[in-house]
């Protein structure tokens, strides 16, 4: 533990203290610990004073100060990222600005099929909100009960509808945000057609909290499907998944909602050390299918449809097993089977992940490629592969060799990246799907994206923080 005193000056922390109010302005260490690490402990920061203001105004102030005082500030929303961007540097010099407090919803417009939401608001709490409202908010991730709307917006998340509806920025029409500046740029619209000149809400969405702060937006929604369909598929190879998911495509069109592809290694680790799943299916396969189709005509519209496209995966040898699920527990219980894999990974000892995205087509190819680069690094290292296949990001996680070391493997770390990385280049993909870039990838980043690109965005860097306060040392 850093013990070293902090370089803020005690009038500068009652100045920042004074805008929301002491009970707000949390300075006990104890109260402060939360905010200074990252759900993996991968990175560990320090801080003396954590703000929680309640209003655009305080936020405003707060950033205002910060402006004159050159303070940099962190924004954490929710602290469910995984790349170290909502976490402080150890300087001590950072103060964290939490955005909890600001968690209404709003305005819900069924007529526009637009939501209105405060950045404080937590993913389940906005997608019980839609359901009340009979409509659907289609984004769904695993750490959807904490994670907070500005840092789903922040760092564009995934998750497992993206096939159908699109990530985190395709799903927001407006935002309003806190420049560095302490200015407001308020673009809360719910236009779906808009050409007036340059699309600034998309430069926020994604940025991490390094151009501005995200203080609420408008969100779409959709009408609830009427019926939906889930089915566990059995395959013998990555090449039969891609074979069965575009007969799915061509049976289902957008009525199929997600697709995702499970190896048989973090199958057997759920089926190992998660708490309350049932095998899926009675055979063990090479690789599984989870697959759901949803239907806004009806229920027997779903069924039909799923049932057509196992049945012809059947007749044409593409699928070696599959079952649908009996009723909506059932389904559920085959989604938290999908949702559980990531920490199930975790009693096998230390890993090495990767969250890439290649072009859907290159899916199996690039999966052989990476398997020989990983064994380069690592003979007997363990590939933990899983993700999102229909739209083309894959969770490419290495577990350390059985009864290896956890200190040694992880050793390896940057070796292990780079030889993926390389692969994923290979295939024109991306080596952040959906997690950002945050501390963990910022020097790859750098390095290798192409120098035109890094130096726009440093550009675009300057003009919005010119004062350089905004969660820096992230991203760029």
């Amino acid at each position: 533990m850093n013990d070293a005193p902090f370089d803020l000056d005690p009038a500068l922390i009652a100045r920042f203290a004074a805008i929301v109010g002491d009970k707000y302005a949390l300075r006990d260490q104890a109260d402060i610990a939360p905010y200074l690490t990252e759900r993996r402990g991968l990175w560990h920061g320090r801080t003396a004073l954590v703000l929680r203001p309640g209003s655009v105004d305080e936020i405003s102030r707060i950033m205002r100060l910060a402006s004159e005082t050159g303070t940099p500030v962190v924004p954490p929303i929710g602290n469910t990222g995984l790349v170290g961007a909502q976490v402080p540097d150890a300087s001590g010099r950072e103060i964290v600005l939490s955005l909890s407090r600001l968690n209404r919803i709003r305005e819900i417009d069924v007529f526009s099929n637009t939501v209105t939401v405060e950045a404080g608001v937590i993913l389940q709490t906005l997608q019980e909100a839609a359901d009340a409202a009979d409509r659907l908010f289609p984004l769904s991730l695993a750490a959807q009960g904490s994670c907070q709307i500005g840092g789903n917006l922040s760092s564009n998340a995934g998750g497992t509808g993206v096939l159908a509806y699109g990530n985190a920025r395709e799903l927001c029409l407006g935002v309003e945000v806190v420049l560095p500046t302490g200015e407001v740029f308020d673009d809360l619209r719910k236009l779906k057609k808009d050409n007036t000149g340059y699309d600034l809400k998309n430069l926020f969405v994604g940025a991490e909290g390094t151009l501005g702060i995200i203080t609420a937006a408008v969100l779409k929604l959709f009408p609830k499907p009427k019926g939906r369909e889930v089915a566990f598929a059995g395959l013998s190879s990555p090449e039969a998944a891609l074979s069965l998911f575009s007969l799915a495509m061509d049976r289902a069109g957008a009525a199929l909602t997600a697709f995702e592809l499970i190896g048989r290694r973090p199958y057997d680790f759920t089926l190992r050390h998660a708490q309350g799943v049932t095998r899926p299916l009675a055979q063990d396969w090479p690789w599984y299918v989870l697959m759901q189709v949803s239907s806004g005509r009806s229920a027997e519209d779903a069924r039909g449809l799923i049932e057509e496209v196992l049945s012809a995966g059947l007749q044409q040898g593409i699928v070696g097993d599959a079952v649908i699920a009996a009723s909506l527990a059932q389904g559920d219980a085959f989604w938290n089977f999908r949702e559980v894999l990531p920490d199930s990974q975790k009693p096998e000892g230390a890993s090495i992940k990767h969250d890439i995205s290649v072009p859907v087509a290159s899916i199996p190819a690039f999966i052989e490629k990476a398997a020989g680069a990983v064994a380069s690094v690592s003979p007997q290292a363990r590939v933990v592969c899983f993700g999102h296949m229909g739209d083309g990001n894959l969770h490419y996680n290495i577990s350390r060799p059985e009864g290896g070391d956890d200190e040694a493997f992880l050793g390896l770390y940057h070796a292990m990246n780079h030889a993926v990385h390389d692969v994923v280049r290979s295939f024109h993909g991306s080596i952040s799907a959906e997690h950002g870039i945050g501390q963990l990838k910022r020097d790859e980043l750098i390095a290798t994206a192409p120098p035109m690109a890094i130096e726009l965005m440093r550009r675009v860097k300057a003009v919005f923080d010119p004062a350089g306060i905004m969660n820096p040392g992230k991203v760029i």
